[in-house]
């Protein structure tokens, strides 16, 4: 098959390239760089079979050509990261929703099978011990620039529904919950490789908020696994599906563990909401998904132990930190 990846120069979408040329498929990549980077995709230059683009999945007549020339797309590009999404809310809902709608659109002349990545945010404030599928979303008020992200990403599952439904467009949704893994950075907010990079240098782990708020994270490797199977599986197309572990960890914790793992005497810093987002920032306190329909329909669930996770990340930034 030949996929194309909008968003490809990503954490994810460099991982998903390199799985799908493994097993012989071939791959064209999409990114405008303004949150990929050449250096996860530098791997694969030059390698048969892939082939790169760098624009903007706003660009209709570069969507439609990369669209119509290959099998299936997988839609990652989308604004990332909760500083930039609290920092930058027109760039949030402009890119989330409008790059979606020109995929569907491109994708939906010659029914190609979609998979458009979306996230846990959609849940929102929800108090629920674990997030299924069908469960009701429970968003902030539109003051709070905080849940543009969520109710950008939440039209972008209603706009890919639509489609199927009216337009019989073979589509598959993902809920993506913490994913994380070598090649992420810690430069829009992410926790994991920010808390690493802290432990490796001796610098105070910063945890923002009490720290008793709670987190599942899944390897990267275990999310593409999922992909890959959800979009061989005809019984996934027009269903919404979450993808992550459910190993639930506190941040203090998270903290602890990634300072063991990384043989620091780093101290902790406790740092208010108030202080490292605008006033008034809202944060939930527990997200655990719910696996059940997930291993239902491809007979797969994350299995990549937290500590395993830990390891890798520490690894990755280590080697990231030596290199710089």
């Amino acid at each position: 098959m030949k996929i194309f990846i909008t968003g490809g120069a990503g954490f994810i979408g460099s991982h998903l390239a390199t799985r799908l040329l493994e097993r012989g498929d071939q791959v064209v990549v999409l990114d405008d760089l303004s949150t990929g980077s050449m250096d996860n995709i530098e791997h694969l230059v030059g390698r048969k079979g892939f082939d790169y683009r760098i624009g903007s999945a706003l660009d209709v007549p570069l969507v439609s050509e990369l669209v119509d020339r290959c099998d299936a797309t997988v839609h990652l590009a989308a604004a990332v990261g909760v500083r930039l999404i609290v920092e930058r809310p027109v760039h949030t809902i402009e890119t989330n929703i409008g790059t979606t709608e020109v995929v569907l659109a491109a994708a939906t002349k010659k029914q190609k099978l979609v998979l458009v990545a979306s996230t846990s945010e959609v849940y929102g404030k929800s108090a629920k011990a674990t997030f299924a599928e069908d469960d009701d979303l429970q968003l902030g008020p539109t003051v709070n620039s905080r849940w543009a992200y969520a109710c950008s990403k939440a039209l972008d599952e209603w706009l890919s529904l639509a489609y199927h439904r009216e337009k019989k467009l073979p589509v598959i949704l993902v809920r993506l919950f913490n994913t994380v893994g070598p090649r992420q950075t810690g430069r829009y907010g992410m926790v994991l490789p920010t808390f690493a990079a802290q432990a490796i240098t001796g610098e105070p782990i910063t945890v923002y908020g009490s720290g008793s708020q709670s987190r599942c994270f899944g390897h990267v490797q275990d999310a593409v696994e999922a992909l890959l199977r959800l979009m061989a599986t005809p019984a996934a197309i027009g269903g919404v599906f979450n993808v992550g572990a459910d190993e639930e960890v506190t941040i203090q914790r998270l903290a602890e563990m990634v300072r063991d793992a990384a043989g620091s005497k780093s101290e902790f810093k406790l740092v208010p909401y108030n202080e490292a987002y605008a006033e008034g920032f809202e944060d939930m306190q527990r997200r655990v998904p719910d696996l059940v329909k997930l291993e239902r329909t491809i007979g797969f669930r994350p299995r990549t132990s937290l500590a395993q996770i830990i390891k890798d990340v520490v690894a990755d930034q280590r080697a990231r930190l030596s290199a710089s």
